[in-house]
């Protein structure tokens, strides 16, 4: 491709609304533009991207038995009232009326559409095991879009549904899903790391994201390097502190006027936040709850969510003095269900001993305080936000962290769908069942953002070279060197190489600045000082390395250098 003939409109200042390094880069490269908050049009060389890891994503789809089929982006009500999601999906869902008053919405996700179509076609345990998929838009109304293509409203992904009989057919989907999934990543070039995290939304007691590790992801990875374990901080756990061996004290009540928050209070009372127990009231449409973590723990709502399974909020002060008779900042435990208000606390609140907690009066706290005697916990369960140095709940071993993005997700699903949906087969012994499911996504233009965000630096994009635009560009920087480059241009291009040909007449300075702008990971300059000693001037944009390639073996060298380069990413 001449770069002449080729639409790539490059900026040379950092456009005032991106923040990310992806976004910024994405624009400046002439990749995308915005056609409005959350909508992005990729432009050529975004496209050639997309095409690459779509190209991936679909060979290693298919490897794993999957089938590639197209759904309907705008989706029925019925079928999401039927699964129950139509109320509770939130205002992510874009939806619409047709002319008759109709509901319908721009589909987030495909589960409901993918079951209907299985349960009106499949009827046999002889067709299973089933694996469909699809690569197209999805819509979710992001509140408040951001970072380009990294959260937008509108994105392509692949989503692909897994139909078996049982659960050790699905235990076989799941794990031919991510070893694809190990397959896609690597074969993209991305250093990632596969983690255990929450459902979330879609449903499902197991699941992974996939993340490509990046100092600007929005993700937060706790590991173990001692063992194998990993999961993102919503989903990871610690191993619980040993319980404190010391004799129960009395309860005392102090006076600690003005001290509300935990610094004040473990300051003005000389003890370790890790003595205090830290009481955050919700609420929900039938109760109030109370829930217990140490001083030194942030509470975990995605944890909480999952323990109460309905919708619940933060209570304000003024409800909780109202309703409630208790001043913010000097409420415990104690005496809370003679108030009818259920108590949930955190595992390491049982390992407590003489705590320090308020005492449900002005400027007052109880010292001396302890679980087993003082006051009753309706349920204990991991609520806190797990943090690096805690201990693995697996091995020990201090745990670490690192920031990533979530490119990849997938589900064991179960009979959520099936069941809701009466999606069922009739197995073997005459009995109508529910399917058992999966579900597989992975961000295709997500990819493209966070494949960025890993490899740039101060000039531009470093591509991986299995998904670069292109995968060599030529530049001749005078008319005396543009018909050498014109036919080294002509021989890797017979060659099969993918080849950018910066032919325009322009500065030296200026193609130099668009090629490592732009990114292509093998640069070939022909300059008059090497043209004159018959070599051509060669630079690696992912490392810097340069070198003299002779002329005569130009194409041999570039197809070697490919060769070995696509070979370390498989």
């Amino acid at each position: 491709m001449r770069y002449a003939d080729y639409y790539i409109p490059t900026l040379r200042e950092v456009p005032s609304e991106a923040e990310l390094d992806s976004h910024k880069l994405m624009l400046r490269a002439g990749m995308i533009r915005k056609a409005a908050a959350g909508f992005y049009s990729f432009l050529p060389l975004g496209h050639r991207v997309l095409k690459k890891i779509t190209g991936i994503v679909e060979e290693e789809m298919d490897r794993a038995g999957g089938m590639q089929v197209l759904l309907p982006i705008v989706q029925p009500a019925e079928i999401w009232r039927q699964s129950g999601r139509w109320d509770v999906y939130g205002e992510e869902m874009l939806r619409l009326q047709d002319r008759h008053q109709r509901d319908f919405c721009l589909g987030p996700t495909h589960e409901e559409m993918i079951t209907t179509l299985v349960k009106d076609e499949v009827r046999s345990y002889r067709e299973l095991p089933l694996r469909i998929y699809q690569i197209q838009n999805k819509y979710r109304d992001e509140i408040r879009p951001r970072f380009g293509v990294m959260r937008a409203r509108e994105f392509i992904m692949k989503d692909l549904y897994s139909f078996d009989r049982d659960a050790e057919g699905l235990n076989k989907s799941y794990e031919a899903m991510y070893e694809a999934y190990e397959r896609i990543f690597t074969r993209c070039g991305l250093r990632f790391r596969a983690v255990e995290a929450d459902s979330g939304a879609i449903g499902g007691d197991v699941s992974h994201e996939f993340m490509v590790l990046a100092p600007s992801g929005e993700a937060v990875i706790l590991y173990c390097e001692a063992c194998s374990f990993a999961a993102n901080n919503e989903k990871a756990t610690a191993a619980l502190p040993k319980a404190i061996d010391e004799a129960l004290l009395n309860l005392e009540e102090v006076e600690t006027p003005g001290q509300a928050t935990v610094p004040e209070v473990t300051a003005f009372l000389q003890v370790g936040p890790d003595q205090l127990i830290k009481t955050l009231f919700y609420a929900t449409d039938e109760e109030f709850i109370a829930v217990l973590v140490r001083g030194d723990d942030e509470l975990n709502e995605i944890k909480l969510g999952n323990l109460i399974n309905k919708p619940f909020r933060l209570a304000p002060p003024e409800e909780l003095a109202a309703r409630l008779a208790l001043p913010v900042g000097y409420v415990g435990p104690i005496g809370l269900k003679e108030k009818k208000v259920k108590v949930l606390a955190d595992l390491r609140i049982k390992t407590m001993k003489n705590a320090v907690c308020g005492a449900n009066r002005q400027d007052y706290h109880l010292r001396n305080v302890n679980p087993e005697r003082d006051f009753t916990v309706d349920t204990f369960a991991d609520l806190r936000l797990a943090k690096a140095g805690d201990p693995c709940s697996h091995c020990g071993h201090p745990l670490a962290e690192t920031r990533g993005v979530e490119v990849g997700h997938i589900f064991k699903l179960g009979t959520k769908y099936s069941s809701a949906l009466q999606a069922t087969f009739r197995d073997e012994d005459g009995v109508e069942k529910p399917f058992i499911m999966g579900c597989y996504g992975i961000g295709v233009s997500r990819i493209v953002a966070a494949a960025i965000e890993q490899n740039n630096d101060q000039d531009g994009i470093k591509w991986p070279l299995p998904i670069a635009p292109f995968q060599v560009t030529i530049l001749a920087l005078g008319a005396e060197q543009k018909a050498a480059a014109e036919e080294i241009y002509q021989e890797l291009s017979a060659a099969g190489v993918e080849v950018l040909f910066d032919d325009r007449d322009e500065r030296p300075g200026v193609k130099f600045k668009d090629a490592d702008l732009i990114g292509i990971p093998l640069r070939l300059t022909v300059g008059p000082k090497s043209l004159a000693q018959g070599e051509v001037e060669v630079k690696v944009r992912a490392t810097g390395e340069d070198f003299r390639w002779p002329l005569p073996e130009i194409t041999a060298r570039v197809l070697e250098y490919l060769r070995n380069a696509m070979d370390a990413c498989r």
